[in-house]
């Protein structure tokens, strides 16, 4: 019986080989120790923590959209020439200079002076043609049309989008250990009931040798009774590799330098509580929901950022100069400033009404997604208890089953050994018992993992130790 038929490939059986041959002391492992192993161990589980760690940093960072902006700077220019003005200059950019021509002449002569001597003496140099200045300036956002708070919306939308993510992620792996792992106890368990019957049909055919010695049978009926014993030993066989198998995906799933060897057996219980309790509580708790609900923040958020580019902004911002040189300009140049400044929107490039009724689009797909969500996970949750109560259902019908199996085989061997009955009888008997064990051992393997899906959904796998140790019969 293949657990698990897709691991049927060049590694695995690569892996099975190093197994077989060079055997090793397996590793005793409780179910509850290997879903603290994959937690603290598997590789995508990490990948996904790390992703949280980086929507909560971009979230802090999210936080400083609302600080003031301080820089210091210090800047180095070269000008053709220096800056001059001449008394003439200031002369003819007065009223009354630019009404009387000559009133700098006048000047001139009474100093005896021509005029381009005058105004040669009294040129002023405002700076040198090198300029060096050095300041601190800060700039605060006080209004920026709440897209600030936008921002930090959405960096807190995406942190609960990622945990919600690695939740969803840690309930699918448990659903993969659960197959996994009661995978192997299944198989251990079917590798259990063919080599009971491969001892009973090696009975038989012990029996069979001694009455066909005695004459008191044919010889076609120790055939039948040989043939059925080879094939018997070719289906433990078979059960035998099955197990390796699963143990290997079970072994690298945990990654264990040993082969995994379960110490938790399968279990069934009495019942399970209703389906509206279930459906109720996936309905609240699964993550993939609460995903949802994170997109429509950030949905919301984006919505409240194009809306704020349609009001004005309003910032204070300052200035101090930590240095400059002695010059004229440098003199009239104040040593400090602040103030406030407002900018008004009148005309946008961004194509902002659009993007206002994209983002309305989006939280309107998110809505629909998410009832989507919510009548699909109804009908999963559904089908998934009827599965689990069907093999429940199925573990139970077959007890009387098994009681009929072991008397059918008694009698059976009891009426050959007395010439009463034929070697195929004996087969069918076991054969059957057999059957009927494997097809318990499955009906409790597919409740288990029925279950465990269950709990997933429903976001409730904490509760699994409850239904294994405090309500749980042990299926052996």
């Amino acid at each position: 019986m293949n657990v698990r038929p897709t691991l049927a490939n060049p590694i695995t059986l690569a892996l099975l080989i190093n197994i077989v041959c060079f055997p090793v002391k397996a590793a005793t492992v409780s179910f509850d120790d290997a879903w603290q192993i994959v937690r603290n161990h598997n590789d995508e589980l990490a990948a996904e923590k790390s992703n949280v760690e980086k929507a909560e940093y971009l979230q802090e960072a999210s936080k400083a959209l609302s600080l003031p902006r301080v820089t210091v700077s210090a800047n180095y220019t070269y000008l053709d020439g220096p800056i001059e003005i001449a008394p003439s200059d200031l002369i003819a950019s007065t009223p009354a200079g630019r009404s009387q021509a000559n009133s700098l002449g006048g000047l001139a002569q009474l100093m005896g002076m021509t005029p381009g001597q005058f105004d040669k003496m009294f040129t002023s140099q405002l700076t040198d043609r090198d300029i060096l200045t050095s300041s601190v300036r800060a700039i605060w956002p006080v209004f920026l049309g709440g897209r600030v708070m936008a921002a930090q919306d959405i960096a807190k939308g995406k942190t609960q989008e990622a945990r919600y993510m690695l939740e969803m992620k840690e309930h699918a792996k448990f659903e993969d250990l659960s197959t996994y792992y009661f995978g192997v106890v299944l198989a251990q368990q079917v590798l259990d009931t063919r080599q009971e019957a491969e001892r009973g049909l090696e009975k038989h055919y012990n029996n069979a040798l001694k009455l066909e010695s005695q004459g008191q049978i044919a010889k076609v009926e120790r055939l039948q009774a040989q043939s059925s014993f080879d094939k018997a030993r070719v289906e433990r066989l078979k059960a035998q590799r099955d197990l390796e198998i699963a143990q290997v995906a079970l072994t690298r799933l945990l990654k264990l330098q040993t082969p995994a060897l379960p110490s938790t057996s399968l279990f069934v219980n009495e019942g399970l509580p209703a389906m509206t309790t279930f459906i109720d509580k996936t309905l609240r708790d699964y993550p993939g929901l609460r995903i949802l609900d994170a997109k429509k923040t950030q949905a919301n958020g984006v919505l409240d950022a194009e809306k704020g580019k349609y009001y004005p902004e309003v910032f204070l911002y300052g200035n101090y100069n930590l240095y400059e040189e002695d010059t004229l300009a440098a003199k009239t140049t104040p040593d400090w400033a602040v103030g406030v400044g407002v900018s008004i929107p009148l005309l946008d490039s961004s194509g902002r009404s659009d993007k206002v009724k994209a983002a309305h689009s989006a939280m309107t797909q998110v809505n629909y997604l998410r009832a989507q969500a919510e009548q699909d996970l109804s009908v999963l949750v559904e089908k998934t208890y009827r599965e689990a109560s069907q093999a429940l259902e199925e573990y139970d019908g077959l007890a009387s089953s098994i009681t009929l199996a072991k008397e059918s085989v008694a009698l059976r061997e009891k009426a050959f050994s007395q010439g009463l009955s034929t070697s195929l009888d004996v087969v069918d008997a076991e054969l059957y018992l057999a059957s009927v064990k494997t097809q318990r051992f499955a009906a409790a393997y597919h409740y288990v993992t029925a279950l465990s899906r269950l709990l997933a959904v429903s976001g409730d796998i904490n509760t699994f130790d409850q239904y294994e140790n405090d309500k749980g019969l042990k299926v052996n």
